[in-house]
């Protein structure tokens, strides 16, 4: 089980933090499920590419939806964090997860995408 820093402020700090590093391989993973649909469905946009625009959507003020994580599949994880995605001509919903041991390193971060779809 992940650490997460019990203030919201905090959290979405390393969710930012997380995904300032999306040049670099293992900040922004992808649920092979996820990976699937994106590979399938945007065709245009390589994984590094789906990362930079997560990036620049926070980047730029687009909302991180924080949800309680109530599913039984996903106990490990307090919450889920949804963002909804211009890309291309499309709306893409992203269900990720936060996974961060140490809050004040910002490098320790990870996200994990384990849904997509079109919203």
């Amino acid at each position: 089980m992940t650490f997460l820093p019990g203030d919201r402020e905090v959290r979405l700090r390393c969710y930012r933090n997380a995904l300032r590093n999306w040049k670099v391989d293992g900040y922004v993973n992808f649920k092979a499920i996820a990976q699937q649909w994106l590979v399938r469905e945007l065709v245009d946009y390589p994984l590094r590419e789906i990362r930079r625009e997560l990036h620049d959507y926070i980047d730029q003020g687009g909302a991180i939806d924080e949800q309680r994580e109530r599913r039984p599949e996903y106990v490990d994880y307090e919450f889920h964090y949804d963002l909804r995605v211009k890309i291309g001509a499309r709306r893409v919903y992203f269900e990720t997860v936060l996974m961060c041991d140490d809050a004040d390193d910002p490098n320790d971060p990870k996200i994990l995408v384990v849904s997509v779809h079109d919203v």
